[in-house]
């Protein structure tokens, strides 16, 4: 059996399932409900939530940022998830992040990130595959429309990360991927809620079913 770690919010519970499913020899385990061995990861899942907390920042925060981001801030979501990054970085074990878990990636490889950005989570866009991409030439996986679902987005690039997809509308980053790296790809856009994305998740558990024993 090989494992994946994560820690998802309940509401999305299912959505992560339903990409799983196809693949018994792989179990999801969610931190958000139990205590996980991060030694034991064969692959990390890092998902959509709350903004990260002001204290993991790389940037200047501001009075009025700060009291936005600590509204709904998980401290104890942010330790696990950044000592994640950390552990399956040195081990080399596939990464796959979504909305959120991309800006924890990001600030976790040095990078920092845009705190407010217009036009990113209207309410149709959060289901509907309306925001047109455009690519760099060697990216890995190619969704011309997607959905969009956060105010927050990438600036400065993290060390090692590569930007694959920008919006086409304004250029905030949408795709990234880690270079020199067995398997880490990034993504700003909700992958989860949408059955069309399935050929990111099928990349993604390729890699985990068929890495090195750990």
């Amino acid at each position: 059996m090989r494992h994946v770690l994560s820690w998802i919010r309940e509401k999305d519970e299912s959505m992560f399932a339903s990409f799983f499913a196809p693949h018994p020899a792989v179990a999801l385990e969610n931190a958000r409900r139990k205590e996980v061995d991060l030694e034991g990861m064969d692959g990390l899942l890092l998902t959509g939530g709350a903004d990260i907390c002001a204290a993991y920042l790389r940037q200047p925060v501001s009075e009025a940022e700060r009291g936005l981001i600590e509204e709904d801030a998980e401290a104890d979501r942010d330790g696990f998830e950044f000592a994640a990054v950390q552990t399956a970085i040195e081990r080399g074990v596939p990464i796959l992040t979504v909305c959120k878990g991309t800006q924890v990636l990001n600030v976790a490889l040095g990078g920092t990130l845009h705190l407010d950005i217009p036009g990113h989570d209207l309410p149709e866009m959060k289901t509907h595959n309306v925001q047109g991409l455009r690519f760099a030439e060697k990216a890995s996986v190619r969704f011309e429309r997607v959905n969009s679902s956060h105010h927050q987005a990438l600036d400065r690039l993290g060390a090692g990360l590569e930007v694959e997809a920008w919006c086409a509308a304004d250029g905030v980053i949408e795709q990234v991927r880690l270079k020199d790296y067995p398997y880490g790809v990034g993504v700003q856009y909700h992958p989860e809620r949408d059955s069309s994305y399935r050929a990111l998740f099928e990349q993604f558990l390729g890699e985990v079913e068929h890495g090195s024993p750990r």
